[in-house]
């Protein structure tokens, strides 16, 4: 048997559609349901449905009174704050394109993505760094758009573009994915195939409100089958997540695995009595760190895979357990291949793993290099990058990447990014970058140089600081009296993790 997984396609994507009105489809429902806890230790900020949405569609009507048009592209520069959602909720309800960004970029990392984009404005806290731009709403008016009566809906072909977001090309230059307005629709194949989610739950995320995992899992999807979200306030410190997890009743946690490994780390009361289970995601969850969860807490740790491209589409769930290192299966409605050089390899055997050109949640193109998203097809199939094998029940082990990525924290990032970047600083002549394990389970971003002499660290550690988001910036620099490389001069970027252990103690 091949290495296909096809269960059927998922139901159709209604048209017309607005990714926005499918979130707030459950408004109506239960208009005094709390749809958002923003959690402290002394209480809570809480938005009902019907609260959450007025600010929306208020701001969708402020966007577009502010000059900006349906299919205008948004650039966003806010922080960890409820007025993210609620300025990329109300931007697509209106039709305009919002570009979520991660608040640690740097001016320079923003003035390139201005020039990739060209967006019509900025959504601009100034507090967070941006490269100038003659368009900037800024966040007080943002704030002062929610009382304004409600737009409509802006209605039309679940195919058109909705949103983008960035992610480390392989090529070194970030790309810009462009995602179609049925993306949210597809998300719904992760509510029994990964999350287990009922309308009663709380959710839990751990995440900051500007960063993409948190944005779907932790708001988009509880709302959009009229759950409640909870979000630790910015500034939390990890140690007080249990203790919010046991004030707040939360029965779902979703955290990268950082998160559980710090919380097995450091809190002392594990105790989580409403707590039916941990979502995982961002990079890969290690067997030691699952096994020790599930033992402190009595809660098992249901993990995702996926890709900025697609989000996830392979998982484990209360309904379908992963199998030893397996990452569980793709999930319901998803079409999913191990692919050779020739299609679809025998089960068990080692391939890419594949996504069907179908899947409603992939991406549409690469905004900045639509050949780049073309050679990443083979025949219908979308190539991950990421290897693996399918089991006969359709069970899915990871086995890696076929190129540099690097993951730390996890964050996906380009090593050819970190290269370009340090390669610029002076006394560097060659430098190679790769993800390290500093303690288990524990990877960090390290950059191995050559030049005449050892550089200062501080010195390089405040120039990366200055021109890389801090998830990009290496923790370690090495120098070395080479960098490894093969027969045809290549740097083995794969090689470097070794001289790291071999340089410190």
């Amino acid at each position: 048997m091949l290495s296909v997984f096809d269960q059927g396609p998922p139901p159709a994507c209604p048209a017309p559609f607005n990714l926005a009105a499918h979130v707030l489809r459950r408004t109506d429902d239960n208009p005094e349901k709390t749809a958002l806890s923003v959690l402290r230790a002394d209480g809570a900020e809480d938005w009902t449905y019907r609260a959450l949405k007025s600010a929306i569609m208020g701001t969708a009507t402020g966007l577009l009174s502010a000059g900006l048009k349906p299919g205008d592209i948004a650039l966003m520069r806010l922080g960890n704050t409820v007025d993210f959602p609620i300025a990329y909720l109300g931007a697509i309800a209106a039709g305009i394109v919002p570009v979520p960004t991660s608040s640690q970029l740097t001016e320079p990392e923003t003035e390139r993505m201005i020039a990739d984009l060209q967006p019509a404005a900025i959504l601009r806290d100034p507090a967070v760094a941006c490269a100038p731009h003659p368009l900037q709403i800024t966040v007080s008016e943002l704030t002062e758009m929610r009382t304004l009566p409600p737009a409509e809906f802006q209605m039309g072909d679940p195919e058109r573009l909705a949103y983008v977001v960035y992610t480390s090309g392989t090529s070194g230059k970030p790309r810009a994915v462009a995602h179609a307005h049925r993306a949210i629709w597809a998300r719904q194949m992760m509510v029994d195939g990964w999350y287990g989610l009922r309308d009663t739950d709380r959710l839990c995320h751990a995440g900051a409100f500007n960063w993409t995992y948190t944005l779907g899992t932790g708001l988009m999807d509880p709302w959009t089958i009229g759950a409640t979200a909870l979000i630790p306030e910015p500034g939390t410190d990890p140690n007080a997540l249990p203790a919010l997890l046991r004030q707040h009743r939360a029965t779902i946690f979703a955290a990268a695995p950082g998160v559980f490994r710090k919380l097995l780390k450091t809190s002392e009361d594990m105790h989580l009595p409403t707590l039916r289970h941990g979502l995982c995601a961002g990079e890969k969850l290690s067997r030691h760190l699952h096994a020790q969860w599930a033992e402190v807490t009595e809660t098992e740790l249901y993990e995702a895979y996926g890709m900025s491209e697609c989000s996830t589409f392979i998982s484990s769930s209360p309904a379908h357990p992963a199998r030893g290192e397996s990452l569980g299966q793709p999930q319901p409605g998803r079409r999913i291949a191990i692919l050779g050089p020739d299609g679809p390899v025998p089960q068990g055997q080692e391939g890419t793993i594949a996504i069907h050109r179908s899947d409603p949640g992939l991406m549409l193109t690469y905004l900045n290099a639509p050949h780049e998203a073309e050679a990443r097809m083979q025949g219908d199939w979308f190539l991950t990058g990421d290897q693996g094998a399918m089991a006969v029940d359709g069970q899915i082990t990871y086995l890696g990447r076929d190129d540099d990525m690097m993951n730390a924290g996890g964050y996906r990032v380009s090593p050819v990014e970190v290269e370009a970047t340090l390669s610029k600083f002076p006394g560097i002549t060659q430098v190679g970058a790769a993800a390290v394990e500093v303690k288990q389970d524990t990877f960090v971003i390290a950059a191995f140089y050559t030049g005449p002499e050892k550089l200062d660290d501080g010195a390089l550690q405040t120039y990366v600081e200055a021109n890389l988001a801090r998830y990009k910036q290496p923790r370690a620099f090495i120098h070395l009296p080479e960098l490894p490389t093969g027969g045809n001069g290549k740097l083995l970027r794969r090689a470097l993790p070794a001289y790291f252990k071999a340089t410190t103690p």
